[in-house]
Formats: structure tokens, C-alpha cells, sequence
């Protein structure tokens, strides 16, 4: 008999391929537009200005297009395996659902994976290329001394790259393989793909607002038991995503601590293995 881990890996890898035969990179072409065309737009701002905002919409991009890609690619996987009935072949054989749920959560985090490499490339790439033309046009312009220029060097070099865009874009990726997670979760009691996607759409914009929502809801003088369970009910399904948006304080200069960093990453771990915990048991109770 196949091993568990052997039937996982073979799942996700062909999980892997469908998504990439279904032209899911297109949003990497789309980012990339984004990038490139955002650099040579920025190109008559001042150097720190450019990298500034460079760093802040790429970020931002590719936060929105992982999170996109991760809640589109995750809803048509049930629903298109069952409408295929390629579902009930590979559940006759020896396959618990748990694992053919874990394979195919694998095959997402592989392409999530990927995507944020090749982004985070592409981003750093343009990011290196304006920074040497930024080095460039400072020695040819600058008539200053020697210290002058050397300082005036060094402030480039640190405005334009630094070691915390690394973690950030990891955070990236944390937060949408918890949003995979939770659409997979969806998707197990979900009617059809579109209303798996809506619904998880609908989570996306309710874990980023609820943090403003509870305060607003929560400061006023007579606040009733029912807004208390209310709002600790909210709390408790959907994931507080302002947790993970820590790529502002980064793109303003604001060095990332370490133990902040890992406190995020375990809180999406955390997050993702409840969701998926939850989606392997109404799985294993639904009736195909």
C-alpha cells in the first residue's frame, strides 16, 4: 500500500498542474505590468519618494493578487472535482479524505509559493535596477566631497533595499495560505464554486475590517451583552487579518522584530490548521 505521505505529494502535484493549465500566472503577468509600469512612472520622484511608494505597491499588490489567487484557485477544487467525478476514483481507492483534502491544500500552497517567489523577484529586480540608476545619476550630479558623496550613497542604498522586505513578503504568504485554508473550509459545505468564492470574498473584507468594526462598536458608554457575544463571535470565525498587514510600518522605514514576526506567522499557522482541522470534519460527514 501507497504511503500517506507518497498519496499527499501525488495529489498536490497534480492538483499543481490544473491550476497552472487553468492560466492562473496570468496574475503574474498582470503584477508585473503593475511593477514595471509603476517604476518608470515614479521615475520623476526624488529617490526616496521612488522607493517609498515603489515598495509600497508592489507590497500592496502583492498582497491583493496572493490573496486573489489564493481564494480563486481554492473554491473550483471540490466543485470541479465532483462535477468531473474524478473525486469518487481517487476516494475509491485507499485515499482518506483528510488526505485528499491535504493534498489538494498542497497543491495551492505550492502555487502560492511559486507566485511569491517569482513576484518577489520580479519587485526586488526592479527595485536593484532603480537603485543602481539612483547610485549612478548621485555620482555623476553630486560635486560634493568625497564623505559627502559616500554619504549620500549609503542613504540610497538604505532607502532602497532592506533585509525586512524579505519577512514581509513570507507574511504575504502566511495570509494566503490561511485564506486557502478557510476557502477549502468553505468549500466542503459550499453548493458551488461561485458561492464558495463569495462567501470567502466576503471573509477577506470582514477579517480586515473587523478590528476598526469593534472598536467603533465597542467604545460607545451602553454597550449590550448581545454586541459583546456578537463581536466575540466575529472574532472567533473569521481571522483577523489586520494581524498580518505589518508592511506599512516596513515600507516607512520601521525595522520588523523578530519575535513580532514570528508571533505572525504562528498566529496563521494557528488559524490554518483549525480552518483545515474543521474542513477535514465536515468533509469526512458529507455525503457525496
Amino acid at each position: 500500500m501507497t504511503a500517506a505521505p507518497t498519496r499527499i505529494i501525488a495529489i498536490g502535484r497534480n492538483t499543481f498542474t490544473e491550476l497552472v493549465r487553468q492560466k492562473v500566472f496570468y496574475f503574474l503577468l498582470l503584477f508585473a505590468l503593475i511593477v514595471i509600469g509603476n517604476s518608470a512612472f515614479l521615475a520623476k520622484f526624488s529617490f526616496q519618494e521612488e522607493f517609498q511608494m515603489l515598495k509600497d505597491v508592489a507590497l500592496g499588490a502583492m498582497s491583493v493578487f496572493l490573496s486573489l489567487l489564493a481564494i480563486l484557485a481554492t473554491a473550483m477544487l471540490l466543485p470541479r472535482d465532483l462535477e468531473d467525478r474524478t473525486i469518487f476514483t481517487i476516494l475509491s481507492k485507499p485515499v482518506p479524505r483528510h488526505e485528499y483534502l491535504l493534498g489538494k491544500l498542497l497543491g495551492v500552497v505550492i502555487l502560492l509559493a511559486l507566485s511569491t517567489i517569482v513576484m518577489g523577484a520580479l519587485f526586488l529586480g526592479v527595485l536593484f535596477l532603480r537603485e543602481q540608476a539612483a547610485l549612478m545619476e548621485t555620482q555623476r550630479s553630486l560635486s560634493g566631497s568625497p564623505q559627502e558623496l559616500a554619504t549620500a550613497l549609503d542613504a540610497i542604498r538604505k532607502g532602497a533595499f532592506s533585509w525586512d522586505l524579505i519577512p514581509a513578503m513570507a507574511i504575504l504568504l502566511v495570509k494566503a495560505i490561511l485564506l486557502s485554508s478557510l476557502t477549502l473550509l468553505i468549500s466542503t459545505f459550499a453548493t458551488s464554486g461561485i458561492f464558495a468564492i463569495l462567501v470567502a470574498t466576503s471573509a477577506y473584507f470582514i477579517g480586515h475590517l473587523q478590528v476598526t468594526a469593534r472598536e467603533y462598536w465597542m467604545s460607545g458608554v451602553g454597550i449590550h451583552w448581545w454586541t459583546r457575544i456578537f463581536t466575540a463571535l466575529v472574532a472567533l470565525i473569521f481571522p483577523d487579518l489586520q494581524a498580518f498587514n505589518l508592511t506599512d510600518d516596513i515600507v516607512a522605514g520601521t525595522a520588523l522584530p523578530m519575535s513580532l514576526f514570528w508571533q505572525t506567522m504562528g498566529l496563521g499557522g494557528v488559524y490554518t490548521a483549525v480552518y483545515f482541522a474543521v474542513a477535514c470534519f465536515l468533509f469526512q460527514n458529507r455525503e457525496l
